[in-house]
């Protein structure tokens, strides 16, 4: 009995239910889609090029998956405050006829779980019909070819799904539970009469309030602008970051708070505005919400701003991968040697001392006195000499052209300062890098210095015009972004002359020559500067070596695939010793032409995947918030419109009314949240500007897709549902 009851209930209230179903029905559709990622991965021909990707990215889908079902579980748990309010009155009067609370509970358990179980059926239906078409986003994302595509089923997905729904169907529950259990009667049959109370009224406080909160986001503003983002990671520059996050974080409160107030204020100063048509009952329902409204609406734009700011620079730096891979990646293979420092050496000898008085046989640690021949030193035995294939590595025997790029460390033998930083090109050409970033290695440790000739020397290998430096010369390389690269430009540009060592030096070159400046293989830039300078000047400054650049292009009798194997198979690690046997450099990054594209592929779907999954899942959220909300005002404000009616104001006229305030809570939060994304990514642009170029125009693009479908969706349903409301409130008392 008490089953058929609560399906008559969801069937006769099936709209208050609608956006219940429409929210947990997304949920589902997106958490089976995205969690089908690792059977996507191996259909779209990833595994065949990363073997872990598909897991990888599986259990970060996994966990997120877990939180955004956390998310959403309160979201439910809001959703089910609109529907207990529209029908407290109706379960008081199934308690008035003589049903136990525990008999009211198990109805409302049973309308939860028939709602849950089709938004369930509806969302595996509708995943399994993405999944498959995702299947085709993951190839193109991966730059793969779908060879074997078959319709498929993740039972795993399913059971992730599952587990997610019900753990939101059991908070659901037990918050309907808690509800039914702690309520009177009366209080039931009289929730319809009860009001908010509103304890900011005077609209003149509330325009007080506005401003204050517009003032504090605009000092959030400025301090963003001017610190920049915590680039460097000390403690002073998070503790900025936090007080500057606090105060945009109140004053975004602030600003909602009293915005209300102040439209109320600002409107009834324009006399002809505010007595036209409903205006003055418009704003008046605007500010009968003013407490509760407030706190959410700025939520939503915090929320709105997250999911508008990780979706763009998520995207666009998937997008500047893509854009600077090709530049950076010259060759078949690049392996770096990395040379001790002075203070390295002093601290890593210190830290073996005690073994070595203790008898322990133990490496001691010098500064290389010259570059080291990378080819020569990289023979050795194999990862694992103990297999029966067991071979030298000889590097020598697959390469055909190759060059050996040796860059010196800034700062000469006995001396403490470099010879030039990025820092002193900046004053001397009177630009800024972004605020944040003044005291990171890149701006302090100096420019490294390259000799003319071993620079000519990577210019003929790469094919290229060699350069003339003079015994006054100088040229920088940089293979970074417009960030880094425009102050080197205009340096090279206005002839700047540098005094290096007891020389004056001007540049023989007016631009950087970003295509002859990459030394290894990587997704980004990673030269963030090298002076090249005439060799005797260089050895009369007595520098020390800094990092080697081994550039390898496979001989002609050997194929990629086959160079790349046998990269893969056969490499020496560890460090290298000099004839003292002491070590004097450790072996760096190396990477081959074709793993540092997978690496771009497999980054782009990772950083997309992740990017869409939140920005998706975020925006729903605060759709679904605002829609909840605004339905429950237009439900409490029904006896409101009923009397407008029974005074002579036209349907239209009301449903004008009911539009405008929807569009004001939907808009305003986006307005906010775009505007705090706008300071955030100038920032951010920026900041990734120094390693390749960023564009947001085509991710702004798919931002305002998601928006348009999501956020744009909710907002119609929310305005058909508040028609829907309001002409039942004028029906019924007409029939009356």
């Amino acid at each position: 009995m008490l089953c058929k009851l609560a399906w008559g209930n969801v069937r006769r209230a099936g709209r208050d239910y609608l956006v219940y179903l429409l929210t947990l029905t997304l949920a589902v559709t997106v958490f089976y889609a995205f969690n089908t990622i690792s059977v996507q991965v191996d259909l779209a021909g990833v595994t065949a090029q990363n073997a872990g990707m598909g897991e990888t990215l599986g259990g970060i889908i996994s966990g997120l998956t877990v939180f955004l079902a956390v998310v959403m579980g309160f979201l439910m748990v809001y959703a089910n405050n609109f529907i207990m309010k529209r029908r407290k009155k109706e379960f008081g009067l199934y308690q008035v006829l003589g049903m136990s609370k525990g008999q009211v509970a198990r109805i409302m358990t049973f309308e939860t779980l028939f709602v849950s179980m089709a938004a369930l059926a509806l969302g595996i239906v509708c995943g399994l019909a993405l999944s498959q078409l995702m299947v085709f986003f993951t190839a193109s994302l991966f730059k793969t070819q779908i060879a074997d595509f078959h319709f498929f089923f993740s039972f795993g997905a399913f059971a992730m799904t599952v587990g997610c729904l019900a753990a939101i169907f059991l908070v659901t529950l037990v918050f309907n539970l808690h509800v039914v259990a702690r309520a009177k009667i009366i209080d039931l049959m009289s929730a319809g009469r009860q009001n908010e109370a509103i304890k900011t009224r005077n609209p003149w406080v509330s325009a007080v309030i506005f401003l204050v909160g517009l003032a504090a986001i605009v000092v959030a503003y400025v301090r963003l602008l001017h610190d920049g983002l915590p680039y460097d990671g000390t403690p002073e520059g998070m503790q900025t970051f936090g007080i500057t996050t606090a105060i945009v974080v109140v004053g975004t409160i602030l600003f909602f708070y009293g915005l209300s107030g102040f439209l109320l204020k600002a409107l009834q100063s324009a006399r002809g505005l505010y007595w036209r048509g409903l205006n003055m009952v418009t704003l008046r329902q605007l500010s009968a919400k003013v407490n509760t409204v407030s706190l959410s609406m700025a939520v939503i734009a915090m929320i709105l701003f997250l999911a508008i700011t990780s979706v763009t620079t998520g995207m666009s730096l998937a997008s500047t991968m893509n854009s600077t891979v090709e530049r950076g990646t010259p060759v078949d293979y690049t392996r770096c040697l990395v040379y001790w420092g002075s203070d390295s050496v002093d601290e890593m000898n210190a830290a073996v001392a005690q073994e070595a008085l203790d008898g322990e046989h133990v490496t001691r640690y010098a500064v290389a006195d010259e570059p080291i021949d990378m080819m020569q030193a990289s023979a050795g035995d194999t990862v694992d000499p103990d297999t029966a294939d067991a071979r030298p590595f000889d590097l020598a025997s697959i390469a055909g052209a190759s060059v050996q790029v040796d860059t010196y460390d800034s700062i000469p033998r006995g001396a403490d300062k470099p010879v030039v930083t990025l820092w002193d090109l900046c004053r001397l050409v009177h630009m800024d890098l972004p605020a944040g970033t003044e005291t990171s290695d890149m701006t302090t440790l100096g420019l490294a210095v390259m000799t003319e000739s071993n620079y000519n020397e990577y210019l003929r290998f790469r094919g290229m015009e060699t350069i003339e430096l003079g015994e006054n010369g100088y040229t920088i390389t940089s293979d970074m972004g417009a960030t880094v690269n425009d102050i080197y430009n205009k340096v090279l540009a206005e002839g700047v002359e540098l005094t290096i060592g007891g020389r004056a030096l001007r540049p023989v070159q007016d631009r950087v020559p970003e295509d002859a400046s990459t030394f290894q293989n990587a997704m980004m830039g990673m030269n963030s500067g090298t002076i090249v300078l005439p060799d005797d000047l260089v050895a009369a400054l007595d520098l020390s070596p800094y990092i080697s650049y081994l550039m390898v292009d496979y001989a002609d009798d050997v194929s990629v695939g086959e160079g790349d194997a046998y990269i893969g198979a056969y490499r020496t690690y560890g460090d290298v010793v000099n004839a003292a046997g002491e070590s004097v450099a450790g072996w760096g990054v190396e990477a081959t032409r074709t793993t540092t594209y997978q690496s771009v592929d497999s980054m782009n779907g990772l950083i997309s995947y992740l990017a869409i999954y939140i920005g998706f899942v975020l925006v729903v959220a605060c759709a679904a918030i605002l829609t909840i909300q605004q339905l429950s005002g237009v439900s409490d404000a029904s006896k409101n419109y009923r009397i407008l009616s029974e005074l002579g104001t036209s349907v239209g006229e009301i449903y004008h009314s009911v539009f405008v305030q929807q569009t004001i809570f939907f808009v305003f939060p986006v307005v906010v949240g775009i505007a705090h994304s706008i300071v955030a990514l100038s920032v951010i642009i920026k900041l990734v500007a120094l390693f390749g170029g960023m564009t947001i125009g085509g991710m702004v693009g798919i931002t305002t897709l998601i928006f348009l479908i999501a956020y744009g969706g909710y907002f119609c349903v929310t305005y058909v549902m508040g028609r829907g409301i309001v002409r039942d409130a004028i029906r019924t008392r007409h029939a009356a």
